[in-house]
């Protein structure tokens, strides 16, 4: 991992990231035809040599040449041996909790995605697992947090929507003193390209596909990353018995899309840290989370952690509901929509949109309130993003 800091004060890139993004798994020999870009391969089953001798292929569900393309191409991203992907990003998220049995304990972040925390809680406690929400900033009770049963510890960072950093090696080095133990980062607000979780001391890098990695907005799809063979090989195979399994079309379009991921990622982060120092300064505007200002209370270690921060984003209006639902209505080149991710750029209110799910008094805990909008900053000229946001804020 790269030790030096770039301009600004993020870690600078060490060469080589776009170059594996667009030759790895790609090798045009590996095909008959020779093809330059992989070709998709619908194929259900595959023609045995003999019974039970296939040549790398038996049955769709169980592998699929492009899949396997992908698979490889997205274990490089994150220095990583090891590459699976999923239907989608609650898909691969099942898949670790599948791992778990009766009476095992999950450690998850306080501030997670509304479809993790309530899959733990809707789905993970009726399966005899226990689980506790904990601020994953503060070491002191991530130490309190373990129990003899723990199993998994659950981080997402930054966080969301709050935008909390947590210190990956730290919460990794605490975890691992305990034997059995499995630490996961979900990465998806940051991608391969702006953090590495397995170069920090995590065992498992989990991603919606959906959001930047493929960053078109019209592909579902999930992906955990390992260099622990063992976790690999349990995962591989619930991946298989469970079926959670995406389609090949699906995998060559992420396939595609990883070729530009460095360049939009680059256009993301620019965009977005524009839109914060603007709102920022706006007196309709009463607090930025963006870990690229020098405001949020983990700046610096974003800065030690990661290779630059991404278009998402979060603040708070001043007023509620009606100010907030204003502001939302009055966007003409941000869309109000949830997701996140992609090349467009959008906006929503997690109170009522995708963290509704969220308990109410968890989201009045953390912060959740109505008056806190979420953006997706898009790849835009942002003199337009700028002014869309200056006139629906006058509206607000």
């Amino acid at each position: 991992m790269a030790q030096s800091n770039s301009s600004d004060g993020f870690l600078s890139q060490p060469k080589g990231f776009s170059t594996k993004a667009i030759h790895v798994g790609q090798d045009p020999e590996q095909w008959n035809s020779m093809a330059v870009v992989p070709p998709i391969s619908m194929s259900t089953t595959f023609k045995q040599h003999g019974p039970g001798q296939h040549a790398g292929f038996e049955y769709g569900r169980s592998g699929n040449p492009t899949r396997d393309v992908l698979e490889r191409c997205l274990a490089s991203l994150d220095n990583g041996r090891f590459g699976l992907t999923f239907s989608s990003g609650l898909g691969a998220t099942t898949t670790i909790i599948t791992m778990l049995q009766n009476g095992d304990h999950i450690v998850a972040g306080d501030d997670l995605y509304g479809g993790t925390n309530r899959l733990l809680r809707n789905v993970a406690l009726k399966m005899g697992i226990e689980v506790d929400f904990v601020d994953l900033t503060n070491m002191q009770l991530v130490e309190q947090a373990i129990k003899p049963n723990t199993r998994l510890f659950w981080m997402e960072t930054p966080t969301n929507p709050l935008l909390k950093v947590v210190d990956i090696r730290a919460v990794s080095e605490i975890a691992h003193k305990h034997p059995g133990i499995v630490v996961v980062v979900d990465n998806t607000f940051l991608s391969s390209y702006l953090q590495r979780p397995l170069d920090l001391g995590a065992d498992v890098v989990m991603y919606s596909l959906t959001k930047y990695m493929n960053g078109h907005s019209d592909v579902i799809m999930g992906a955990m990353v390992t260099n622990d063979e063992a976790v690999y090989e349990r995962l591989k195979f619930l991946q298989n018995a469970a079926g959670i399994v995406p389609s090949p079309f699906d995998c060559y379009l992420v396939n595609r899309s990883l070729k530009t991921l460095a360049l939009r990622m680059e256009r993301h982060k620019s965009n977005s840290l524009a839109i914060a120092r603007f709102l920022e300064t706006h007196p309709k505007v009463e607090r930025v989370l963006h870990p690229g200002l020098p405001s949020h209370p983990q700046h610096e270690l974003a800065k030690r952690q990661t290779y630059g921060h991404s278009g998402i984003m979060s603040f708070y209006i001043r007023g509620g509901l009606e100010e907030s639902s204003s502001f939302l209505k009055a966007l003409h080149v941000f869309t109000l929509a949830e997701s996140l991710g992609g090349y467009e750029s959008l906006a929503e209110l997690p109170s009522v949109m995708t963290h509704a799910s969220v308990p109410l008094q968890q989201r009045q805990e953390l912060g959740i309130t109505d008056g806190l909008v979420r953006l997706s900053v898009g790849l835009e000229d942002v003199d337009d993003l700028i002014a869309d946001l200056q006139q629906a804020l006058d509206k607000a």
